[in-house]
């Protein structure tokens, strides 16, 4: 049976479409998918993302532990700075993709909804060194408030300057006199906050929030906006466009894989694709033809030769343009190289872009 979310009377008071995703009852629309991708990039919108999974490291080795687990460095990380990371297996799949906190007296992992126990089940077998490793996901509510706008909304609810929080930084706070985690971090493009409190305070939170947006016009979103959005920025999605079958090089995240560190999961599977070179890579591409692209159809070269697989793919209201990713043999992941997805016997004409493709937002 799916899970509710603290905001489920919430999304059936605002007519919200509720589907069963990765074992959460979800809306997916309210008032439509495309007037809410424009919400957010024009004013302001609300994402329930309780859904998500918070995972709490704490000791004398946290950061240790935390650095052999994850991809990226997070000893660069200073008091409430926030870090985009993966995790890998041995043999350098993905295990999962995440947000890593630097708190005051904990790391907080902030994981995909559908990875959650699985995640949880690779941390603590990892255990060599002093942590304590807890779950803390079913105590805690997350809200994404995102658009242009969202700073004026959030500033009314607070007495911390959030013009002061940059991106990718957080802070423990009051908002609405709840205590939160809140960071200047989100899956839009835009600018934005994530707020991360106890569950018990969801109404309140909600209320709060949708009162001080008014004059804002906010509005609820559901989750076919934010897979837009995130598309349109070239964000990567767990399940579709890297899993435990792509590695963070193949995924075109070398940017947060550190190979300069000494150790950590996958390492010697992720230099020597470094060092020798990949035999495919996901890349972003713009439809020439009409036509969406989506998720499993194949990539050809210009003489039917299947050279790839699409991962993820729709129509962006921004652009009016088709735009996806997928893998593609690495002699065609360059900028402009010509593709052809095969959409129903369709063969339809594409190229390689330069990303995000959405070039307006808040944060490139």
């Amino acid at each position: 049976m799916a899970k509710k979310t603290p905001f489920y009377d919430k999304h059936i008071a605002l007519g919200g479409h509720l589907v069963d995703f990765v074992g959460f009852t979800m809306p997916t629309q309210y008032k439509g998918i495309i007037e809410e991708v424009k919400r957010i990039r024009t004013t302001v919108g609300v994402f329930d993302v309780s859904h998500m999974g918070e995972i709490e490291i704490k000791g004398p080795d946290a950061l240790k532990f935390i650095s052999r687990i994850t991809t990226n460095d997070p000893s660069a990380l200073s008091l409430n700075q926030v870090q985009y990371s993966a995790m890998c297996y041995n043999d350098g799949g993905i295990v999962d993709d995440l947000l890593v906190y630097r708190l005051k007296k904990r790391y907080l992992l902030v994981v995909n909804a559908s990875n959650i126990d699985k995640d949880f089940k690779w941390i603590k077998y990892n255990i060599n060194e002093n942590v304590t490793v807890n779950n803390i996901s079913d105590d805690i509510a997350q809200l994404a408030i995102q658009g242009p706008d969202a700073e004026k909304v959030i500033q009314k609810l607070t007495d911390t300057d959030l013009s002061e929080i940059k991106f990718y930084w957080a802070t423990e706070s009051k908002i609405a006199n709840i205590e939160t985690v809140l960071s200047r971090t989100g899956y839009t493009g835009e600018d934005g906050f994530e707020v991360y409190f106890d569950k018990k305070y969801a109404d309140k939170m909600w209320d709060s929030i949708f009162e001080a947006g008014k004059e804002f016009n906010i509005e609820a979103c559901g989750l076919g906006a934010r897979d837009i959005l995130r598309l349109e920025m070239y964000y990567r999605l767990y399940g579709n466009d890297i899993d435990s079958t792509t590695t963070p090089i193949e995924g075109d995240l070398s940017w947060i894989t550190r190979l300069s560190k000494t150790s950590f999961n996958g390492r010697e599977v992720l230099l020597k694709q470094k060092v020798e070179g990949l035999k495919r890579k996901l890349v972003p591409f713009e439809m020439i033809d009409k036509g969406i692209p989506r998720q499993g159809y194949k990539i050809k070269d210009k003489d039917g030769n299947i050279i790839g697989c699409v991962t993820s793919g729709n129509l962006s209201p921004m652009l009016q343009k088709y735009i996806g990713c997928g893998y593609v043999e690495l002699e065609y992941s360059n900028n402009d190289s010509e593709l052809t997805i095969d959409v129903r016997g369709r063969l339809l004409k594409a190229k390689v872009v330069k990303t995000p493709f959405y070039k307006d937002g808040t944060h490139k």
